[in-house]
């Protein structure tokens, strides 16, 4: 095999003509550059030169090896620029696992600044919920993980992650059409147990939340349907066939139902971003997260 290290001394032999001239271009001795290019001439298995007293020529094999070196070395010297790129945060690819309507708040908007201040940065987006996507960052799955405060993640994985605060938000009461509760301008927690409930599926923190405020307030309200879907869990609100506690901005534009602020014990969204500990430095991740707190500033 061509030791690529000696291609180097070709192509400096082929553009100074001696060997002298070429070690000291490389700053090498004379004899090291003869005994390197004595090797390399092993390694391909042809004479490459000719000498003709002080000056050395090369033979037709030399010089269509010379052309194979410079294509070789200028590769080489691309990757060393990609390298200190990636070095630098200015060139890779990132992943980053959020749930939707933080996409829309902060990672989408995060993706449309680093083109424009970083445009060699690749954000790669995987849709999951907030539960899954510290899983996927623990499992190595992802470079960064949007999620939310949750009871599981206040009393697991401390030691193994590193959060950065984003934004927090309420948790609005969404009402069927022409629901008694609907003359109110805002609700009392303690006023919604009566009726049938949408929540998320199990395991899904927007649904521990609003068990835990249900709790609070005293009781426990029968769920009827599931989603995870935030949009379909409207729907079926204004479908009439219960009532949701829904974030805020998970609250689709056009919905058909009636939304009312709490008041007392508001449960709140506490989203974060969150990479594995001893990674906060990286270069690309500390860009995306930076970019991701610019963002959630501006909410």
């Amino acid at each position: 095999m061509i030791d690529p290290r000696r291609l180097t001394v070709l192509r400096a032999l082929a553009d100074h003509g001696t060997v002298r001239a070429a070690a000291e271009t490389l700053y090498l001795t004379p004899s090291a550059v003869s005994q390197q290019l004595t090797a390399l001439e092993q390694e391909a298995g042809q004479a490459l030169l000719i000498r003709r007293g002080r000056r050395v020529e090369l033979t037709a094999a030399g010089e269509l090896l010379t052309e194979h070196a410079k294509a070789v070395l200028a590769e080489v010297e691309r990757a060393e620029a990609s390298m200190a790129a990636c070095a630098a945060g200015t060139v890779g690819r990132v992943e980053v696992a959020s749930f939707a309507s933080a996409i829309t708040r902060v990672v989408a908007p995060s993706i449309t600044a680093l083109r424009a201040t970083a445009p060699g940065v690749t954000v790669l987006v995987r849709d999951a919920e907030a539960h899954n996507s510290l899983l996927m960052l623990l499992a190595g799955e992802t470079d960064i993980a949007i999620s939310m405060e949750y009871g599981a993640t206040v009393r697991s994985d401390e030691d193994r992650l590193t959060r950065y605060p984003l934004y927090a938000e309420p948790f609005d009461a969404v009402l069927p059409p022409r629901h008694p509760l609907c003359e109110r301008e805002s609700l009392p927690v303690t006023e919604l147990g009566e009726s049938d409930w949408i929540a998320p599926l199990p395991g899904n923190p927007c649904r521990e939340v609003a068990q835990t405020c249900f709790a609070d307030a005293g009781f426990a309200p029968p769920i009827t349907h599931t989603s995870d879907d935030f949009h379909a869990v409207v729907a079926l609100v204004a479908a009439g066939t219960g009532m949701a506690l829904v974030p805020r901005s998970a609250i689709p534009a056009e919905h058909g139902a009636e939304v009312r602020p709490l008041r007392d014990r508001v449960p709140t969204r506490r989203v974060f971003a969150a990479v594995r500990r001893g990674r906060e430095e990286h270069p690309l991740l500390r860009r995306v997260l930076d970019a991701l707190l610019t963002c959630s500033e501006e909410l």
